[in-house]
């Protein structure tokens, strides 16, 4: 008896050395009060990307939920206004598998919001399930969605300098390999999936890394954010119906919770004074190093051309956007892509505030970009 208690004590000792150690997220710090500030975040519906909302509203800023579903999207956007009394909370239609989609919730964004101040990326699949494209979901999704996105939504981020752009990536991007001849081929089995999923990340961390470069001197300033191992939708999302049972208590036993997965995207949104470590990959609220294939930027600005071809847009900052190379006319059924307004679903009325006018200017810019593509869809 003796010697199975002393065998259960040192289990216990050894779990508490392991979640303080390595599963505990530090508590993020940084700026308090937010109000006057708009944030975007992208799959805020549930897991990491609401708890990173409800902290935003708290602080007082207007948050907009970008999310797939309208449904769970303004359920969410309700739990969080009654959780943090905040009633700025919305919800709008985004699906980062459509490039329409994106187009559409950019420009419905700048014709209603007069502000934004911080943009997080967290959506992301780390598996394309059944659904079956043309094309590199998981990079549609995890990459060249948020690169489209940013791309959009980059003069109004201009406009409200000093601002941010955070990048939710993995440190799966240690495991990734760019094959830049082989980037859009879709992915099929399992184990493709795990290896896309790794070069998406890695694709997170360069975009990040040469976003910085473009954006110097601009006020605008990025970081990719590694939210540590959680235990959220993502994990469980593709395994297997009969395994959930057994993996569900290890989870909760050894991976964090989706509010301590917040915290490393919080403090690379709100932290003051990391403005100099633009383009770096944040894990545990500190700068860590990344390895050579990270941090190379030949890579780095190949991927970014690469992106632009892949997202439709010209080779100019400013060129006309090219019709959506992939499934916005396809039948095929897809889990992720789907049918969407010309306008996305907006949770609840915002009467606009008066523009300054090269705001004005900017959204008439964008919406002549977006219109004749949206019609395509």
């Amino acid at each position: 008896m003796e010697a199975l208690l002393l065998g259960a004590g040192l289990l216990l000792g050894a779990y508490v050395l392991v979640y303080y150690n390595l599963v505990k997220a530090p508590p993020c710090g940084g700026m308090g009060n937010l109000r006057g500030r708009t944030a975007v975040v992208t799959g805020a519906n549930s897991g990491i990307g609401k708890m990173t909302a409800l902290e935003l509203a708290r602080r007082g800023a207007r948050v907009v939920l970008a999310c797939r579903s309208q449904e769970r999207g303004e359920a969410a956007a309700f739990d969080l206004r009654q959780e943090s009394g905040n009633n700025e909370v919305i919800f709008m239609a985004l699906d980062l598998a459509s490039l329409a989609s994106v187009r559409a919730f950019a420009t419905a964004f700048l014709s209603s919001e007069p502000r934004l101040d911080i943009l997080i990326h967290n959506a992301g699949i780390s598996s394309c399930g059944r659904t079956r494209e043309a094309f590199n979901l998981l990079l549609r999704v995890n990459h060249i969605g948020p690169f489209l996105l940013t791309h959009l939504l980059l003069p109004c981020l201009k406009a409200c300098a000093p601002s941010r752009v955070v990048v939710v990536a993995s440190a799966a991007h240690c495991r990734g390999r760019l094959d830049f001849k082989r980037l859009d081929r879709p992915v099929v089995g399992w184990r493709q999936e795990l290896r896309a999923y790794a070069d998406t990340k890695l694709a997170n961390v360069l975009f990040a890394r040469e976003l910085a470069n473009q954006l110097e001197a601009t006020g605008v300033t990025c970081y990719a954010a590694h939210p540590g191992p959680v235990n959220s939708e993502l994990f469980l999302r593709h395994v297997p119906g009969w395994l959930r049972p057994l993996l569900r208590p290890l989870a909760w036993l050894v991976l964090r919770a989706p509010r301590g997965g917040a915290q490393t995207p919080l403090y690379c949104a709100l932290q003051e004074g990391i403005e100099p470590l633009s383009g770096r990959y944040f894990a545990n609220c500190h700068v860590e190093e990344v390895p050579p294939a990270a941090r190379d930027d030949r890579a780095a600005h190949r991927l970014w051309e690469a992106s632009k071809r892949l997202a439709g847009l010209g080779p100019g900052e400013d060129a006309e956007p090219d019709e959506d190379p992939q499934s916005e006319d396809s039948e095929a059924p897809s889990s992720l892509s789907t049918p969407h307004p010309e306008e996305p679903t907006v949770s609840q009325p915002y009467p606009s505030p008066q523009s300054s006018p090269d705001l004005s200017k900017m959204t008439h810019r964008i919406q002549a970009k977006v219109e004749p593509e949206i019609q395509l869809s």
